[in-house]
């Protein structure tokens, strides 16, 4: 990872690439800072999400869910940056997308994932919706230093 993007956050994302599982294929580091960037991360998205032969739904579903994540990083934590990784457990492949940030942190995560919950006047559905989106969410957040959320999408 591209340690001048979000420093702190790059060790909130290593603590949630560090456990044992499955293996990457392929990983590549996007910047998150404009609208532009996450215009490139969901073609990036939906990119990987055709080289796993997903359906049209979980391909929706997919970048819609790194969309949000997306959006939130530059929104919320000022920018970052986004870790995508093709994945392999030998049974089954999917993608792994880790978006860190240096932003201000989330102080109650477990409120910040209900539905109806926003810091910025939005709907409330961002990381609670994602989190239904994919297969598997996983979030570090540390007040002023930043937030990693880990999503995976599995090819079923």
């Amino acid at each position: 990872m591209n340690m001048d993007l979000a420093p702190h956050a790059v060790r909130f994302s290593s603590r949630l690439l560090s456990s044992a599982g499955p293996q990457v294929q392929s990983s590549a580091t996007l910047p998150l800072r404009t609208d532009e960037h996450v215009v490139g991360v969901r073609k990036v998205v939906r990119e990987h999400a055709l080289d796993l032969k997903l359906s049209l739904v979980e391909q929706t579903k997919l970048v819609t869910a790194a969309s949000e994540l997306a959006r939130n990083t530059i929104k919320y934590g000022g920018g970052g940056m986004v870790l995508a990784q093709m994945l392999s457990d030998g049974v089954r492949r999917g993608l792994r997308l880790v978006f860190a940030d240096d932003g201000p942190g989330i102080v109650d995560i477990e409120q910040a994932l209900r539905d109806g919950f926003t810091s910025g006047g939005g709907l409330g559905l961002g990381l609670g919706g994602a989190k239904r989106l994919v297969d598997e969410f996983d979030i570090d957040s540390r007040g002023g230093e930043g937030t990693a959320v880990a999503i995976i999408k599995w090819k079923r």
